[in-house]
């Protein structure tokens, strides 16, 4: 029987997730996990402001979202600095580095990422037939030196970084961001995504100039915000760059309560301001149940801490394997060098104590294994 033809690009590509989820491997494994702490989602929950406005819009779930986003854009660009023409949203970053590609990559072209650096921006490219060139981390953070010399070195039309970093959560100066950025030829559209900028220190993130026409600014609310399972980011840059989206996106795509939740959150920087707290004195308690095992932590500006486990990948892969028979779910970097670490998101203090006291059983069942 014949069947319908998929393109030769679809065709080619494996069909993969870039990131398995937790629902995933409960269902394999036959039951729940006992802490969440592998998806860099805010286990401190969104702000009690946000969920009250959610629950008064409940009832008009029935309508549509506004396709224009306009009230979440006006106030994105209040919230910045910046005019609304200078601000695109879309159903998460995730979607908007989809959109990216497509605007500006042609089968072949090259694009520049670092080796382990956000898979989902790889899977994005590879789906729209373009040719991943990656450079290696350098002491665990993108190496700008590198990226450059690959953007000149295969004249690529883009390149992507975030900072802080995803999957380490180390972070470069904004000096040293902007003096990459004055350094790139015109035509190479620069994707800085900031999708931690509210955890980083303010050293991190350069001034916004949204009349430089190659650089994208990314942000979210899936992180500080508490809002992953509402799927809403935003793009910034030169006005004619972000017009471009609504020739392709989906403007349907951020439900009508998603626009409610993320305006709630944004109005309320009192609570944003608490969680970053909160988040900080995680990271600290995950430092010190690591030291207390004898591993040493990565620098982290994130929601997140990355874990060197002191050997190869196989051993901090045995070491994950074993948290995660011990109900607990963390991730780790697959590329070669980072791929030593394991990586756990911040959580409140009861998922933390179970970490604490599962750790050494996980160490200890990886070094049997041997």
């Amino acid at each position: 029987m014949t069947t319908p033809h998929f393109t030769p690009l679809v065709a080619s590509l494996p069909s993969t997730v870039p990131f398995v989820g937790p629902e995933t491997l409960e269902r394999r494994r036959g039951r729940p996990f006992s802490a969440r702490l592998g998806a860099n989602e805010s286990g401190f929950g969104p702000a009690p402001s946000v969920i009250a406005a959610m629950r008064e819009a409940a009832g008009d779930v029935w309508k549509y979202g506004d396709p224009e986003n306009h009230d979440l854009k006006q106030a994105i660009a209040a919230h910045l600095g910046v005019s609304a023409r200078n601000v695109s949203a879309g159903p998460g970053v995730d979607c908007l580095l989809g959109l990216v590609v497509r605007q500006y990559i042609n089968p072949g072209d090259a694009v520049i990422n670092s080796l382990g650096g956000y898979p989902t921006f790889n899977y994005h490219v590879a789906g729209f037939g373009g040719r991943l060139v990656t450079v290696p981390y350098r002491d665990d953070r993108g190496d700008l030196g590198a990226l450059l010399d690959a953007v000149k070195r295969e004249n690529a039309p883009l390149v992507y970084l975030a900072n802080p970093d995803n999957p380490m959560g180390t972070w470069l100066e904004a000096d040293a961001i902007q003096s990459f950025i004055e350094a790139l030829p015109e035509t190479t559209l620069f994707i800085l995504d900031e999708a931690y900028g509210e955890t980083a220190p303010a050293s991190a993130i350069p001034p916004l100039d949204v009349d430089r026409p190659n650089v994208l600014r990314m942000r979210t609310f899936s992180k500080a915000y508490g809002l992953a399972g509402m799927r809403c980011g935003y793009v910034v840059g030169a006005s004619e760059q972000i017009t471009a989206f609504d020739k392709i996106r989906d403007h349907f795509g951020i439900s009508r309560m998603t626009q409610v939740a993320a305006l709630a959150a944004l109005a309320d920087q009192i609570y944003l301001r608490q969680v970053v707290g909160e988040i900080a004195a995680a990271r600290r308690r995950i430092e010190e149940i690591a030291a207390a095992n004898g591993l040493r932590t990565i620098p982290s500006a994130t929601n997140f801490i990355a874990i060197d486990c002191g050997r190869d990948g196989a051993f901090a892969q045995r070491v994950l394997e074993g948290l995660i028979e011990r109900d607990i779910f963390v991730r780790k970097p697959a590329a070669p060098v980072l791929n030593r670490c394991i990586r756990v998101s911040v959580g409140p203090r009861a998922e933390l104590d179970l970490f604490e006291e599962r750790l050494p059983l996980a160490l200890a069942a990886a070094d049997q294994s041997v």
